[in-house]
Order: structure tokens, then sequence, then C-alpha cells
């Protein structure tokens, strides 16, 4: 510390300053490469939307949307759009924050050891995202469920209709399986991604592509294959309005043993094409961000 000497008084709130500065710019590379990524792969969205809706093989899903034409391909891409960008901008802004706190209070102390900060970080990411993003994700289940469609026509019906619940039942049903992928899929993915871009770039890999395979390892991997039935249980759980909610048991128990009749393979059908697009999306996500933050 001898070298800080003769610094001035100034010196502090400059390095205050600097550590503003530094984290700053991650809300805006966040944003820019969710944005970026939502625009790559809504096609694919709207093929596995089509699927799911419709029943329809990949092939014929496809056909429809080139029959449709490439203006109508992108109908629909706003809402998304917004929310997966503002997703991006608060998961890294948030994300990058949490580090720099996480770094200066126990950098001195050294209570949790340096490589595992991000992980850390990641976990409390995960539970603002969870609280933040819980009433979108419940909104828009209700809104792709056709069953709503006569009692439910718009989105301010059903707006209106989810403030009229008790928040557990309305907004924020299905928060603890949403908490539990959400803090599960940022603790792992921040852990990890900067170790595996790391180690595919000693194997010789340009930082772009390491970073692009790194995102799309880890998403692919270590979230989305573990944390798919999590998601199939929010949606099961978010879809209804009517009547209270079961438990998360008990919503497991009638989705395992009712729909999916015990049995894997079905659990995990149709949820192929939404991990691919998963992958590909974190891997350009991953790609951008970390290219963006190192200029």
């Amino acid at each position: 510390g001898a070298h800080m000497m003769g610094q001035g008084p100034g010196h502090n709130h400059e390095v205050l300053r600097k550590n503003t500065m530094v984290w700053l710019p991650s809300f805006l590379h966040g944003g820019t490469s969710s944005l970026v990524s939502t625009l790559t792969t809504f096609p694919i969205y709207k093929i596995v939307f089509r699927q799911q809706l419709h029943s329809t093989v990949v092939s014929q899903a496809i056909g429809q949307l080139r029959k449709e034409g490439f203006l109508k391909l992108y109908r629909g891409v706003v809402p998304p759009l917004l929310m997966k960008t503002l997703n991006g901008t608060l998961l890294f802004g948030i994300h990058d924050t949490f580090l720099h706190c996480l770094s200066s209070i126990t950098n001195p102390c050294g209570v949790i050891p340096l490589p595992a900060l991000p992980a850390v970080a990641g976990l409390g990411t995960g539970i603002v995202e969870a609280l933040v993003f819980t009433p979108f994700e419940r909104a828009q289940n209700v809104l792709q469920n056709g069953g709503n469609d006569r009692s439910l026509p718009t989105l301010r019906s059903v707006l209106a209709r989810l403030g009229a619940e008790r928040l557990g039942s309305g907004y924020y049903r299905a928060f603890i399986p949403i908490l539990a992928r959400n803090t599960l899929g940022s603790c792992i993915y921040f852990g990890l991604k900067d170790p595996v871009s790391a180690a595919l770039r000693e194997k010789g890999l340009p930082p772009m592509a390491s970073s692009f395979l790194s995102g799309m390892i880890i998403s692919s991997m270590a979230i989305n294959l573990p944390l798919y039935p999590l998601s199939v249980l929010v949606v099961n759980m978010q879809a209804g309005v009517v009547g209270e909610a079961a438990g998360v048991r008990g919503s497991w128990k009638a989705l395992w043993e009712g729909q999916l009749k015990r049995s894997v393979p079905l659990l995990y059908r149709g949820g192929s094409l939404v991990i691919l697009r998963s992958c590909i999306s974190w891997g350009i996500t991953t790609a951008i961000y970390d290219q963006r933050s190192a200029h």
C-alpha cells in the first residue's frame, strides 16, 4: 500500500467513480446482447410456438412460415424483444453490481474464495430476477393458454383479473419453482461462463468462438436439461386462472401422474427445440457480451 501514499484525499472518490463506471456499461452490454440474440432466434421461437400450439411437425411449421413471408415472420416480436432486452439488461447489470459489492466486502476478509464470487453474485441476481419477472411470466402464460381466450380476451382483462387475486395465486403464482430455476440457473451460468471460455481459449479457439461455445455448453448441459422440468411445472401452474393454486408438490404430482403418465420422454417432449433455441441465444448473448465488455 506504500505506493498509494501521497495520492491526496480525492483518490478514494476517484476509485469509487471508476468502479461505478466499470459496472454501468454491463447493463448496456447485457441489453444489447440479449436484443441481438432475441432477433436472431425469434424464427425458432415461432416454430416452437406453432409446434406446441397446433402439434405440427417442425417441417410443416417451417413451410407455413416460409409461405407467410419475412414480414409476417417477425410479427409479434415486440413483447419478447422488450422482455428479453430488459431481462438481459438487469441480469448482467445486477450481476456485475453484486460482483463489485462482494469483491469490495470479501476481498479484505477472504470469506468467499475469489473463483466462487461470480456464482454467489449469480444467486443474488437470480433472486432479483425472480422478483421482477414472475408477474411478466404469469401474464404471458395466461395469455398463451388458448383456454383463457373467451373469458380473458385482452391483456388488460388478464392484468385486471390477476390484480384481483391474492399475490400468491395471482401475479406470483409458481414463485418458488421460478425462484429455484432462476437462482440455480444464474449461479451455474455466471460461475462457469468464464472458466469454460478460458479453457476453450487455451485450446486455441478465438475469443468470440470460445464465448459462444461456453454459453451454449453451459446453457444446454448444466442449465436447460436439468432445469427444464421446472419450466414445464411453471407453465402448468401459471396457465390457469380459475381457483386456488395447488401447492408446488400437489401441482407436480398432478402433472407427473396425470398429463405426463410418469414418463420422462413425455416430460421433455417439445423440449429439444426450446433447449436448442436457448443454447443458440445464450451462445450469442455470451459472445456479444464478452466481446463488448472486453473493449
